[in-house]
């Protein structure tokens, strides 16, 4: 299964997201470090069901369709807010940023209305810096890779005279605990300008760049503009779509997807995550509160960004940076079923060929056709 691990901040909403996600119950306030251990749990990722396509009725059993659109199981892990540090062992730092390493994508969550200051406290909207947080955690991030290769230079010396094994396969014997294949290997040395050049010449500098390039490559990553519902957040939103392109950033309210779908279970609304709007099944019943809510929901969030941003988050994150295709496997080719007669019954996830991927802020989009589109 696929895992995606969500990292930010304190209180950028990273468990809301989570919860939201996965509707477990996952502890949220406002303090710092609410989370102290990795939260994991599963999460289901849309696309459009091939039953639409083909005009049958599926079973499905390792997922489920809802009007059309399959819902394919991820593992989620939301990991503990990151201060300074961390890289070093700072806060347990080094346990959970090992966690973030083993995941196969990254949602980087910040809260997009500036209401948490560089220490991840609770400030008013606008005072803190969405930007400024990406970057603190991006660099305890690429601190901790590049200690991590530091400390195992010497096995990877060991490897190359050892063995005989190429620097490139070294390396990835090393790092292959943190999911890095030997193509991201190749190609974090040929973008760190490193390649032909001998192990044991590296200094800081270069193991930093390898280091960068090894964390982008091996963990493509979606930022999430969270708290869009707020004032102020879609100033930063440019800013972040301005700086890292638009197509790496999400505009999302977890607070309101978490609300849609406790209502949807309650049994108050139809919503089905992802699309662009729900319905109130018997307004009658609402309490004033309750319909100041729904007016909220409506104003701040779907006549302005068409969806929460929840489902369309991981679409993106698994379809596009990831570039999975969704395969059916039958054995009735005539029937689309097994040998039991469920039809549609399977839905997996797999990756197409090694593409050169593009990253936030640093390189060019080259976009995956003929995917499924979030």
């Amino acid at each position: 299964m696929l895992r995606i691990g969500i990292i930010g901040k304190t209180n950028t909403g990273k468990t809301t997201f989570f919860n939201a996600v996965t509707m477990l119950n996952a502890e949220i306030s406002n303090y710092p470090f609410t989370t102290k251990t990795p939260n994991i749990g599963v999460g289901y990722v849309k696309t459009p069901c091939v039953c639409r396509e083909l005009g049958v009725k599926d079973n499905p059993k390792n997922s489920a369709c809802i009007n059309g659109w399959r819902f394919i199981p991820v593992e989620i892990v939301d990991l503990p807010g990151l201060i300074k540090g961390a890289w070093a062992g700072a806060g347990l730092g080094n346990q959970f940023l090992s966690v973030a390493a083993q995941s196969d994508v990254l949602l980087h969550v910040v809260d997009a209305s500036g209401s948490i200051n560089a220490k991840g406290e609770i400030c008013e909207p606008g005072m803190g810096s969405p930007l400024a947080d990406y970057y603190d955690i991006e660099e305890e991030l690429i601190r901790w890779y590049m200690k991590n290769l530091i400390d195992n230079a010497e096995q990877v010396r060991r490897l190359m005279q050892g063995r005989g094994l190429e620097l490139s396969k070294a390396l990835t014997e090393v790092l292959a605990g943190i999911k890095v294949k030997e193509w991201h290997v190749k190609e974090a040395l040929n973008r760190a300008k490193l390649t032909g050049i001998p192990f044991e010449d590296w200094d800081d500098e270069d193991f930093k760049a390898f280091a960068t390039e090894i964390r982008y490559i091996s963990k493509p990553t979606l930022i999430v503009a969270n708290k869009m519902d707020l004032p102020v957040a879609e100033k930063n939103f440019l800013g972040l779509q301005e700086t890292f392109g638009e197509r790496f950033v999400v505009p999302c309210s977890a607070d309101v997807e978490l609300m849609l779908r406790r209502a949807e279970k309650a049994g108050a609304i139809s919503y089905v995550p992802g699309e662009e709007g729900f319905k109130v099944k018997d307004e009658s019943k609402l309490t004033p509160k309750q319909k100041w809510a729904i007016n909220y929901v409506q104003s701040r969030v779907f006549d302005k960004w068409l969806r929460t941003g929840v489902d369309q988050a991981l679409a993106i994150a698994v379809f596009k940076l990831l570039m999975m295709n969704v395969v059916y496997p039958v054995e009735d080719a005539k029937r689309y079923s097994d040998k039991r007669g469920n039809v549609l019954p399977d839905a997996f996830m797999l990756p197409r060929a090694p593409h050169r991927l593009t990253l936030p802020g640093r390189y060019t989009q080259s976009w995956l056709k003929g995917s499924s589109t979030p």
